[in-house]
């Protein structure tokens, strides 16, 4: 902490004409976090602080660090300040093969975790019984869990199976897909629908990282080789944690 003092305490990089001085002030915690002089966790002395030791107004000390915090580079909590936010591993996904997210962790070395969120049998909601073609007075299961790699927050997913699947969601102990296949009911294709929206309070808290965050949201619809749908899921994926990588077939008729 001593070092960052320092580099702010040394007003030469704030000069007239390089843009306002938020922006220069925010460039430097940035230099900063990029040099090491700031690790990763590490607290940054409150507003007043760094409004004392740089003789700029807390509304634009509290303007730089608002950024860094949009961009997710800061991360502020209530009654502790504000924090360099923890480097998260890019992982990248393709689309064109129907994986579990264990295996997916698993093939890139990562060791797959989950926090269950919800677990059992519930009474479903009118797109579920749409979705999976839900008989009257059948039941669904919900599957809800908070998805980590390496102990890192990476997506929250809630899938939905029809009771005759999943009569006991309790025995889903690590890889739905594994139960799923011991039963002779993995999906053999699926349809996707992604879209990006920014996370709200609840998911952004379970994933760690600020209200208003980019996230990928992402609809499945599996099927069976009868046709038959068994599995629907929607989840939510940190927008800064994921690369989606699709391989494309260019046609012929392509100009």
């Amino acid at each position: 902490m001593t070092d960052f003092v320092t580099m702010l305490q040394d007003k030469s990089w704030l000069a007239n004409g390089s843009g306002p001085r938020y922006l220069q002030l925010r460039e430097r915690i940035q230099e900063a976090i990029d040099n090491g002089v700031l690790k990763e966790n590490q607290s940054l002395p409150s507003e007043r602080e760094i409004a004392a030791m740089t003789d700029l107004s807390r509304v634009t000390v509290r303007k730089a660090v608002s950024g860094l915090v949009e961009d997710q580079i800061i991360v502020q909590k209530r009654g502790s300040g504000s924090f360099v936010a923890p480097k998260v591993q890019k992982v990248e996904q393709k689309l064109s093969s129907l994986t579990s997210f264990t295996e997916d962790m698993a093939r890139r070395g990562l060791v797959a975790d989950s926090e269950w969120l919800t677990r059992g049998l519930f009474p479903p909601s009118p797109e579920e019984t749409f979705t999976l073609g839900l008989s009257v007075g059948e039941r669904v299961a919900r599957l809800d869990r908070l998805r980590k790699a390496n102990g890192t927050p990476m997506a929250i997913e809630r899938a939905s199976l029809s009771e005759r699947s999943v009569p006991d969601p309790a025995r889903v102990a690590v890889s739905l897909y594994d139960e799923l296949k011991r039963a002779d009911l993995r999906p053999v294709r699926a349809i996707q629908r992604i879209s990006a929206f920014n996370l709200e309070l609840v998911d952004a808290g379970l994933l760690g990282v600020a209200v208003g965050s980019a996230g990928l949201k992402i609809e499945r619809v599996s099927y069976l080789a009868s046709g038959r749908v068994v599995e629907f899921t929607r989840s939510v994926y940190r927008g800064d944690a994921y690369d989606f990588i699709a391989e494309l077939q260019i046609s012929d008729e392509a100009d």
